[in-house]
């Protein structure tokens, strides 16, 4: 996922990092190639999600060849009250046709949907 606003104003970063309870585990900074890379994770967890800045890049069209991401977590009412409590734009939790609710959608602060699902 590429970033406008990562090592400027830190606006993606923490949104994660408040949202899902991520960690920094590394930055990589590549200033002559004009880029930045941001690894977020939880502490002992096998999956990372990577942020890219790049520098020379104009704005980015949200949902240009990328729909959103997913995550999952096992308490789905809980996480949705706490996102809604903190004011982040959020859907109601739906389900697919026919089944009960299990997954809703949050956006980060770049307007890009995260997927939030209810482990099984």
């Amino acid at each position: 996922m590429s970033t406008e606003d990562l090592p400027t104003t830190n606006i993606i970063e923490p949104f994660y990092q408040d949202a899902f309870g991520f960690k920094e585990l590394r930055r990589r900074d590549f200033p002559d190639h004009a880029f930045t890379i941001v690894y977020l994770g939880l502490e002992g967890d096998d999956y990372e999600l990577e942020l890219t800045y790049n520098y020379d890049h104009g704005p980015y069209v949200v949902g240009d060849g990328f729909a959103h991401i997913a995550l999952s977590t096992p308490d789905l009412e809980a996480l949705h009250q706490e996102h809604s409590a903190k004011g982040y734009e959020v859907t109601e939790p739906n389900g697919l046709p026919g089944t009960a609710p299990n997954y809703y959608f949050v956006k980060d602060p770049d307007g890009y949907k995260v997927e939030v699902i209810r482990e099984k």
